[in-house]
């Protein structure tokens, strides 16, 4: 059977309030997400990209804070394959011809409910890739980036060597899934 090809959205949930950022969970993003295509793009633009939510995913429970957790499909949102609470970061997975649908209605999640509250917010996408490590390396040259900004705005000693440890810090290390396999597509992007 031919491989499906996949489209790996890289977001940061961006938010004013703190409590935002620790009240995410995958299931209110995925909703959110799933309100906002359904706003933008109707039944049709819905029934692609649920289409495309579905498909093929694998099990696996979480692997520690902050890595990568692969799930079995679940109708709501399996769309998200990676939250970050901590950092914001949220990586999406699509259908290749479906990417630009869910792309396009991302600027229209306004908030994110959780335990019923409501938080602005918004999605910024900051890479589309065709695998998660191409993701990966974007987010790393990403928050160097974001970090070397910071350097320049130190206003003390103290701060700017904390801020070089932390550039330092930045690598990509292998890390295996448990059942051995890495989960990408053709590796076309």
């Amino acid at each position: 059977h031919a491989a499906v090809s996949r489209r790996y959205v890289l977001c940061e949930v961006v938010s004013e309030d703190p409590r935002c950022r620790q009240c995410i969970e995958d299931r209110a993003l995925g909703l959110a997400v799933r309100d906002a295509i359904a706003r933008v793009h109707g039944d049709y633009g819905l029934a692609c990209c649920s289409i495309s939510f579905t498909g093929a995913g694998g099990t696996g429970g979480p692997r520690g804070a902050g890595s990568l957790r692969v799930r079995s499909p679940v109708p709501v949102s399996p769309a998200v394959k990676y939250l970050n609470a901590y950092t914001g970061t949220v990586l999406l997975r699509c259908r290749k011809d479906s990417y630009r649908l869910l792309c396009s209605a991302l600027p229209f999640v306004r908030y994110l409910e959780s335990r019923a509250q409501r938080y602005p917010c918004f999605l910024n996408t900051l890479h589309v890739g065709g695998t998660i490590r191409t993701c990966q390396k974007f987010l790393i040259q990403y928050n160097r980036t974001q970090l070397l900004r910071l350097l320049q705005n130190c206003t003390n000693e103290e701060e700017r060597q904390c801020i070089q440890k932390s550039l330092l810090s930045c690598s990509l290390t292998e890390e295996q899934s448990p059942s051995g396999d890495e989960e990408e597509d053709d590796g076309t992007e």
